[in-house]
């Protein structure tokens, strides 16, 4: 099988969704691309929160108004009806990141009467080796590297944009899609048009300051393989659990899709009932808030692999 290695230019990096855009490469199912990313804020590197930050790029709009992603490729079979498995191999981060909290009139901001004032900001010294942050006022946290961002467009005219997940990917968010784990994504178009980044160094279930600690990848390993399966929503792997996901407006029914999947996948595994699943679900499945943040929350559900003996 092959590899490719991609790095961030002006000709790889683009700023949202669109089955219009051309490939910066085209693979075959099997290979594997490694890649190098910025951080979702297009910056150049470290910066003070209170001076002009130095960006990457000069940026095209409406195409580069969202997160910054590098991509899209094209996989050779990749077609409606069918899914796309992105196995995670590895995941490094860069050498810093940031992040803030409060400070701005989003939702939880406004609930928790922090949007006043300026956001609470924090620049991180990140070591790779030892998967270790140290912030710029002491604070020292282990790292959990994963992508926020992998997905593909829908089959819809236009510019989507990065911040929503969808069907098809996006902006999920999941702390669980780290080295090891592999992400079962719907296509809808021809070719996949696959697209990564949204780097997280760390980040708990909830998202709840709206950015996790931003950062850019110094390698993100990802092996494509398209399968024939028909599926309606994501799904995931880890080495422990399977993880069904649930995007909507409304918390409660995010939940609920999550939980529609994951009582699928029980069926397909073990030839459940609809309501022998539902009772079993209620005794071995964890639903967790995966992002409150991006406009349409998600909800995933996780189930041992070991639950079921």
């Amino acid at each position: 099988m092959a590899e490719f290695f991609i790095h961030p230019d002006r000709s790889t990096l683009h700023g949202s969704f669109s089955k219009e855009f051309t490939p910066i490469v085209s693979i075959n199912s099997g290979d594997t691309v490694r890649f190098e990313t910025i951080d979702a804020g297009w910056n150049a590197g470290p910066f003070q929160f209170d001076g002009v930050r130095e960006k990457f790029c000069e940026r095209d709009h409406p195409q580069d108004s969202g997160h910054a992603l590098i991509g899209p490729i094209y996989i050779n079979g990749a077609r409606e009806g069918k899914t796309l498995a992105i196995r995670i191999n590895d995941i490094k981060t860069g050498n810093w990141g940031w992040s803030t909290g409060g400070g701005f009139p989003n939702t939880i901001n406004k609930r928790l009467d922090l949007h006043e004032g300026p956001e609470y900001a924090l620049m991180w010294e990140l070591d790779a080796s030892n998967n270790l942050g140290i912030s710029n006022k002491g604070h020292k946290i282990r790292l959990k590297p994963f992508m926020g961002i992998m997905g593909m467009p829908p089959n819809e005219e236009g510019i989507h944009s990065t911040y929503p997940p969808r069907f098809c990917g996006g902006n999920i968010d999941c702390k669980e899609l780290v080295p090891g784990s592999i992400l079962y994504l719907p296509i809808a178009v021809e070719g996949g048009l696959f697209s990564v980044g949204d780097g997280h160094a760390v980040q708990g279930d909830g998202e709840v300051s709206s950015p996790a600690l931003e950062c850019p990848m110094q390698l993100v390993d990802l092996t494509f393989t398209v399968i024939d399966q028909c599926l309606s929503f994501p799904r995931a792997e880890t080495p422990l659990k399977r993880i069904t996901f649930g995007f909507h407006e409304d918390v409660h029914e995010a939940a609920m899709i999550a939980l529609e999947g994951m009582l699928d996948w029980m069926q397909e595994l073990y030839n459940f009932e609809r309501k022998e699943a539902l009772n079993l679900s209620s005794l071995l499945v964890d639903l967790r808030i995966t992002q409150l943040v991006n406009g349409v929350n998600g909800v995933h559900a996780l189930l041992s692999k070991e639950a079921i003996l």
